[in-house]
């Protein structure tokens, strides 16, 4: 990988770890179903406007769009607001990869190699020590959301992995139109119309500084920048670097939050993506992996 590739990596590594951080200060201005619409409505317009038709089957869209946008980030979103710490959801999200291999091994009928499975029961082993961390510092139920919005993300992965997206930025910027709908119909009936209009009234350039981050930085220039890299490199050579962004988010939140990690954090954090890893290890020829969310790609799994 070229130099000047290798910083662009690295960068989109940053933009998805800083992420966390930045949703975390947008939850502070918006409730966070609301956040979330707002932020697959600015990921679409206008961008859907100028990256073509779909190149996917609209059921792929549709599936993925409400498993991904409505689910997936819904539950992180409000397990973020309910008291899970940034840095620690950055980490956390990471255990997608085995949710993904697990959804794949039983509907697609992939079987994992020994060396993934052993990957699986290390980050498995991450997030029990997390659990444990959290346990003693935090809300379990916003912990549990979080989970279960990783177990959403493996869902979608999946799903994507049927779908075949050709273009990764042209199938996420078009999935970002299917939750806006749903997600606002959500907010208005659980979080209540006037509490979304207090917050749009309250609008500043802080709050709208985070949406335009979540949606434009993170999806559109993320993703466009990582399946850019995609088509020009193996994902076996760009996939690792998915595992910085639990590095970046950690610290983000640590410098801008204040938010500490504890020594039962970094155990954790060195169990799960080091799991991750041997999870994503590949044999042979390497495909395209088209990554489906901030954070990571879709994992290796037998196509990869």
């Amino acid at each position: 990988m070229r130099p000047a590739h290798l910083a662009l990596a690295l960068v989109v590594a940053a933009v998805w770890g800083v992420n966390f951080t930045v949703v975390e200060i947008g939850l502070g201005h918006f409730p966070p179903l609301l956040f979330s619409a707002l932020r697959f409505l600015a990921a679409a317009l206008p961008a859907v406007f100028f990256v073509g038709r779909p190149k996917v089957a609209w059921k792929w869209i549709l599936a993925v769009g409400l498993v991904l946008g409505v689910a997936k980030f819904g539950l992180l979103f409000i397990g973020m607001d309910a008291g899970m710490p940034a840095g620690l959801s950055s980490l956390v999200v990471q255990i997608q990869a085995v949710f993904t291999a697990g959804v794949a091994f039983v509907v697609l009928g992939e079987r994992p190699s020994r060396i993934r499975v052993s990957g699986m029961f290390v980050a498995l082993a991450g997030i029990g020590v997390a659990a444990v961390d959290e346990g003693t510092s935090g809300p379990l139920g916003a912990f549990a959301l979080v989970i279960a919005a990783a177990a959403c993300w493996g869902v979608s992965n999946v799903l994507t992995r049927k779908a075949a997206p050709p273009d990764a930025l042209n199938f996420m910027v078009w999935v970002s139109t299917v939750p806006v709908l749903p997600l606002l119909c959500l907010s208005l009936l659980l979080e209540g119309p006037s509490r979304d209009y207090d917050a749009l009234r309250a609008l500043d350039r802080q709050g709208a500084g985070t949406v335009v981050y979540v949606a434009w930085v993170t999806t559109v220039f993320g993703f466009g920048a990582w399946g850019w890299l995609l088509r020009r490199h193996p994902a076996s050579t760009v996939a690792p670097f998915s595992l910085l962004v639990p590095v970046f988010g950690m610290s983000s939140a640590a410098v801008f939050l204040g938010e500490s990690v504890s020594p039962l954090k970094w155990c954790a954090a060195v169990l799960l993506v080091g799991g991750v890893g041997l999870a994503s290890v590949t044999r042979g020829r390497p495909e395209v992996v088209h990554p489906v969310d901030e954070g990571a790609p879709e994992p290796v799994l037998g196509r990869s």
